[in-house]
């Protein structure tokens, strides 16, 4: 079973993403597209070409964890975000199949930036 958890941060890779790829193909994609080090425990999203399919890396310690999920009927949305950073409430929704760009959040204080 797959947990979310706010205290880790996420970050999404924008360019459609061969599924085919394995741990060592994606964690590439980290290091040399996105910039980071994928060994640094923050979870990683991946959507395929068809948008049907999408892959979370994270490293856990002692080895690479990853999840992945294949829809049987439609897709999954690309989000637009400024930056590729999304929050674990925002790939909860995604995950669901809610369309991100109607979701309307209600003011709330937070001692956090939103990602």
């Amino acid at each position: 079973m797959l947990a979310l958890s706010s205290s880790a941060r996420y970050f999404m890779y924008k360019e459609p993403t061969d599924m085919r790829f394995g741990i060592n193909s994606l964690s590439g994609l980290v290091r040399n597209k996105l910039g980071f080090d994928p060994m640094n425990g923050d979870v990683f999203v991946f959507i395929g070409k068809r948008s049907d399919q999408i892959r979370m890396l994270q490293w856990d310690g002692d080895g690479f964890a990853m999840y992945v999920k294949k829809l049987e009927r439609g897709t999954f949305e690309r989000p637009v975000l400024a930056g590729n950073g999304i929050t674990s409430s925002q790939l909860s929704l995604l995950l669901q199949g809610v369309r991100l760009e109607s979701v309307s959040y209600r003011d709330r204080y937070t001692s956090l930036k939103r990602v």
